[in-house]
């Protein structure tokens, strides 16, 4: 969809120059509070299962480890459950969005583990750009807090939670409209406001 990408790159070119400023000021703050390297590059797996390293700002002490992250995480640093919490971790994609590699809407990027496990099910899935949310995004608002309730927080999100994320994506992928596109996007920012 043409106007869906002019949209994307509007939008995306729109808010990384305006709150270049807010950007700047937690990207000092991350480097003030535990160092290097202050963004943080997770590879995952984009369209038709083109792999790309999605950015986000760093909100742990130390990198690798487990992939799924629960609440209570002792990895995450004061500023990163703060940054988690708003989301404004994830205001570099866009950077990603202006690249190509996602949409500001479109079915969340997995890691390519977890692809695997459903692979044919993302064969649908990755026909489309991945986004920085979705209506995954939104009814998952506290997957963390979900995860950490779990004995085996792996199996959990492998078992329960991909599923339903991969129903809504093809959901998503059967009822696509630039209008739905701006009705997601209201209901995330709404869903963060809510949750502060």
């Amino acid at each position: 969809m043409l106007l869906k990408r002019c949209l994307d790159i509007a939008l995306s070119l729109g808010v990384l120059t305006l709150l270049s400023p807010i950007l700047a000021l937690v990207a000092v703050a991350v480097w003030l509070g535990s160092g290097t390297p202050v963004l943080f590059r997770q590879e995952r797996v984009g369209l038709r299962f083109r792999r790309f390293h999605i950015l986000k700002f760093r909100t742990m002490r130390v990198a690798g480890g487990p992939s799924v992250t629960v609440a209570g995480d002792d990895r995450i640093t004061r500023l990163g459950s703060f940054l988690r919490r708003t989301k404004l971790d994830e205001m570099p994609q866009f950077w990603n969005v202006l690249r190509g590699d996602m949409s500001l809407v479109g079915p969340r990027p997995e890691v390519p583990e977890y692809v695997e496990l459903f692979r044919e099910r993302y064969g649908i899935v990755l026909t489309v750009r991945p986004g920085i949310t979705d209506l995954a995004s939104i009814h998952f608002r506290n997957e963390e807090e979900i995860l950490s309730r779990s004995s085996e927080p792996f199996r959990e999100y492998a078992d329960r939670i991909l599923p339903v994320k991969l129903d809504l994506a093809e959901e998503y992928i059967r009822t696509r409209t630039v209008v739905g596109d701006i009705s997601i996007l209201f209901h995330t920012a709404t869903a963060i406001v809510r949750t502060h």
